[in-house]
């Protein structure tokens, strides 16, 4: 017998409380669009914004604004600190841009200014790391792109998976995938409002189709992302790619605990056809229930050890897995599986499932 640390029959009305769940969504949305267009927005990393960052460690305490002030030189621009790690004596140290002359050169004057600034208290380069606008620019499109499409590839799947509709996801794909060249060859957009517009033609062609379980898969992954990438902003967590790599991470987390909810919510659809359909996804969240939590448990706990014994590297990472587990554990409980319910009617999800040509072992009755 399974593991279970809560018990198999428990009924709570998880879809019951739909709305208050989607109004504390809502909130943590706006705060996080909030802060993206009347806050700090978006801090950019070296890796998309381009610049230098140089991980410096002294050998006594030294305070944050004397080290900025020391290093505000017209040779130096766009300087900005950040303690790194536990103590006061590393930082990293980010230029916007550098001038003429290559990483060595650049290399000497930081160790020249910091001898200059801080004669008493040895300082020592521990990693450089030089990324060119043109090459952060190029980073940022292709993460945009990463994430947009391994959204769009999850609806191809969750639809020909719980719909049986192959055919139709694939054209859906084809057409989504020539309309976004087509838009980026007319229009003037940046990535960024391109993948926003390419997600918004993603939804409206899901919601004609009325792919449902793929609509609902989506919707769920992108408040997930949002809320994630809003709590990163009021943070003023640096957006590198070790924050995009956690991102697509948690789709994939939050995908697997999603479709592990429709599956039982589709035998229970074959299996009980006389049940009222919020009946059945509330029993299906509850027969699943132990197993979420078990996982997103054990998940937390891995990136609570990251982010404590990992080291400044690993910290973004971390965070951002912290939140998005969170979040995402979250969205399959209260928000994928309630989509459904208002996206569609229980008659028709039923005759779907009904006239699948084949039942799965190990189905479990309703609790």
């Amino acid at each position: 017998m399974p593991f279970q640390i809560i018990k198999p029959n428990t009924k709570i009305d998880f879809v019951g409380k739909r709305y208050l769940a989607f109004a504390f969504s809502v909130l943590m949305l706006l705060l996080g669009l909030y802060s993206c267009l009347f806050g700090k927005g978006f801090n950019l990393g070296i890796d998309f914004a381009g610049g230098v960052i140089v991980q410096v460690g002294f050998s006594k305490s030294v305070d944050d604004e004397a080290l900025k002030k020391s290093m505000d030189v017209p040779e130096l621009p766009g300087i900005s600190t950040q303690r790194f790690g536990d103590g006061d004596r590393d930082f990293l140290l980010r230029f916007s841009k550098t001038q003429d002359g290559d990483a060595a050169e650049l290399r000497t004057r930081v160790v020249e200014r910091l001898a200059k600034a801080f004669p008493d208290n040895a300082a020592e380069i521990e990693r450089m790391e030089v990324v060119g606008p043109k090459v952060g620019d190029d980073l940022k499109n292709k993460a945009l792109s990463a994430l947009y499409y391994a959204i769009l590839l999850i609806a191809v799947y969750i639809s020909g998976r719980f719909e049986h509709r192959w055919l139709a996801a694939a054209v859906m794909a084809a057409i989504l995938w020539g309309c976004m060249y087509a838009v980026s060859s007319v229009l003037t957009l940046s990535m960024g409002w391109l993948v926003l517009v390419a997600l918004l033609i993603t939804l409206a062609t899901c919601y004609f189709l009325r792919l449902h379980f793929a609509l609902g898969a989506i919707l769920a992954l992108i408040h997930d992302v949002f809320i994630t990438t809003g709590f990163l902003s009021l943070a003023g967590v640096d957006i590198d790619l070790n924050v995009i790599a956690a991102l697509l991470t948690i789709i994939g987390y939050s995908l697997n605990d999603t479709i592990i909810i429709y599956d039982r919510l589709r035998e229970n659809l074959r299996k009980h056809p006389d049940y009222g359909f919020q009946q059945i996804i509330n029993a299906s969240v509850n027969q699943t229930l132990s197993r979420t939590v078990i996982t997103s448990g054990t998940t937390i706990a891995a990136a609570l050890a990251l982010y404590f014994l990992g080291g400044g590297v690993i910290h973004a990472f971390a965070l951002t897995m912290l939140i998005g587990v969170v979040i995402g554990t979250f969205s399959s409980i209260y928000i994928s599986s309630s989509l459904l319910l208002l996206l569609g009617s229980s008659e028709e999800y039923k005759k779907s499932q009904q006239e699948e040509q084949f039942e799965r072992p190990g189905e479990h009755g309703i609790v």
